[in-house]
């Protein structure tokens, strides 16, 4: 087993950023003219619900999976924009030498990395997934969930199976795709002839804007087509 120091370390602040964010956001609830940050939450939380109501579930069958839908979305989208954040320790940690778990690496590079630029967050994301698929099937259906691994002839079971495997694959590597190669062309651009002089702040600028758009994006997508696999696993058959 190897540990990504690196992954870890920014989970971890990501984890607290989000703490952070959710006790401002709920410290001054009320139920008349709410404050600004509940203004966002209360809109996060309509927004989430609305995704489940438009992928067709019933919100009784949804109602005990929308802490971690609001969970998995904001992660995401923090996780995200992480690779947007310029590294302020200008590399001394590369000067200690500490191989385990690559401890000399984790503040490395003009701007942080994101946890989902590791296929082993956007991976453990994507089984939790299947994981919740199968689990709310059976939970819902009992064993007539496994049903349709065989219907509507037996010989579509290997095709059903393979589908099984492919969605935690294509959400994985589809994320992790997306935030490697965003953070490997931040990292270009910073490499570029004159980009730290006048003419290199407005690209700049654009890229950036660009990148958060990308971790919108992509933490709607995953959290989209989770509740899509997951409405198709409870849903009544017809």
């Amino acid at each position: 087993m190897t540990f990504h120091a690196r992954t870890l370390v920014m989970t971890w602040m990501v984890m607290a950023v989000m703490l952070v964010f959710m006790f401002i956001g709920v410290r001054r609830l009320t139920s008349g003219k709410p404050g600004k940050m509940q203004n966002i939450l209360e809109w996060i939380v309509d927004f989430v619900s609305k995704l489940v109501s438009d992928n067709g579930m019933e919100m009784e069958k949804a109602r005990p999976l929308l802490s971690y839908l609001l969970t998995l979305i904001m992660f995401i989208f923090f996780s995200n924009l992480v690779s947007v954040v310029p590294n302020f320790t200008f590399n001394l940690f590369q000067y200690f030498h500490i191989d385990a778990g690559q401890l000399n690496k984790i503040f490395e590079g003009a701007t942080l990395q994101a946890p989902t630029a590791d296929i082993n967050t956007t991976l453990a994301l994507a089984i939790l997934t299947i994981i919740l698929v199968v689990g709310m099937g059976i939970r819902h259906k009992g064993v007539h969930y496994f049903h349709h691994f065989v219907e509507p002839f037996p010989v579509f079971l290997p095709i059903e199976l393979l589908d099984l495997l492919a969605k935690p694959m294509t959400l994985a590597f589809r994320l992790f795709g997306n935030i490697f190669a965003g953070e490997v062309l931040i990292k270009v651009i910073l490499m570029l002839p004159g980009v730290w002089v006048l003419p290199g702040v407005i690209p700049n600028t654009i890229w950036l804007g660009f990148c958060v758009f990308v971790a919108a994006i992509q933490s709607f997508v995953f959290t989209v087509l989770t509740t899509a696999y997951i409405s198709q696993a409870v849903a009544e058959s017809h």
